[in-house]
């Protein structure tokens, strides 16, 4: 008999990552699920779905089961949970323990639709964790390191920021503001500056390419394609990393405000090693051109992007499972009441 696997599941709005004890993070895939209409039935799932959006029948929809870090569409999530986990342990685990994490800001509500989800894809036991802690611990502080680190967590629907001191949240503030934010204001910008409708992956592509959010010397830029609102025919426009600081103003100047909020709201004893240790940065939305002088700049701390920032959440998942005792306070499990 096959023993038991411990997974980590980082259950994002973009992307879902799964770490398996001893082998790491082997699944990253959009959080896209092509449905079909008539049967209901999921013919596609993450990278296969995600190539299909805009160019499906009308009896196939694609869909994000997850909004703003949250189970939006609870048995779509729950099927793409049973799916991700039998694809990571091969069908061949027993009864695996799995720890999920979610935003700080969920409430007790939605942290059951998460367990729920993953009790009915077939986990006997489920752990919930914060976001910035997992995060934290896959970043690389040590669930014991008396000394405050401040972590911001930019994912695909939220982002989370939290001051973290011997693996314990002492201040958090989470926003449903993040990568896909982003990608909605670039399009809205291309629409209301140049009157080009684009579609949604070309808004990520606009923000993967050219999304400075720091003021630079040398421009960099790229075409982006869609249809003219003017005349309906298809059209390119150019635009540069320029454009994207004013683009991307809206949904930064959020993040920003709750950054300096979470640090006014700091205990002034930890202050000074927040100071010290920096601030770090990780998430896919976390890798925006200058992002991390764009923070330094603003609250004069030292700020600096994560080893792999895309992995931190699911490999600090994995990190907390294998400190359970560490963490019985501040983790919610299959077999106690939510807080």
């Amino acid at each position: 008999m096959f023993g038991r696997k411990d997974i980590g599941i980082d259950l994002g709005t973009a992307t879902i990552q799964v770490y398996v004890s001893g082998k790491g993070v082997m699944i990253r895939e959009p959080s896209v699920l092509a449905i079909d209409r008539n049967t209901e039935e999921i013919i596609k799932y993450g990278k296969e779905a995600y190539g299909m959006i805009g160019r499906t029948p009308s009896n196939i929809q694609i869909i994000r089961p997850l909004k703003g870090g949250v189970v939006h569409e609870y048995e779509p999530t729950s099927r793409m949970i049973k799916y991700y986990l039998k694809s990571a342990c091969g069908g061949l685990v027993v009864s695996p323990r799995v720890m999920i994490c979610t935003p700080s800001s969920t409430s007790d509500v939605e942290q059951k639709a998460v367990r729920d989800a993953a009790l009915q894809a077939g986990a006997k036991e489920i752990y919930l964790i914060e976001e910035p802690l997992a995060a934290a611990f896959g970043a690389g502080i040590k669930v014991d390191d008396p000394t405050g680190h401040m972590i911001v967590d930019i994912g695909g629907g939220t982002t989370d920021i939290a001051v973290i001191v011997n693996g314990t949240v002492i201040v958090s503030d989470s926003i449903r503001t993040a990568g896909d934010k982003f990608n909605e204001s670039i399009a809205r910008y291309v629409r209301q500056k140049y009157h080009l409708l684009i579609g949604e992956k070309t808004a990520e592509k606009l923000k993967i390419q050219i999304g400075w959010v720091f003021a630079h010397k040398h421009p960099s830029d790229t075409l982006a394609k869609g249809r003219c609102l003017d005349t309906g025919l298809p059209r390119a426009v150019n635009v540069t990393s320029f454009e994207m600081l004013e683009a991307l103003a809206p949904p930064l100047g959020l993040i920003l405000a709750r950054i300096s909020d979470v640090l006014v709201r700091t205990p002034p004893e930890i202050v000074p090693e927040i100071f010290r240790n920096g601030i770090i940065l990780t998430g896919g939305g976390s890798q925006l051109h200058g992002l991390p002088d764009l923070i330094r700049r603003m609250t004069g701390i030292n700020t600096v992007l994560a080893k792999n920032p895309h992995d931190c959440v699911a490999i600090g998942t994995g990190i907390a499972l294998q400190n359970l005792k560490h963490f019985r306070d501040q983790i919610t499990d299959s077999r106690n009441s939510l807080r």
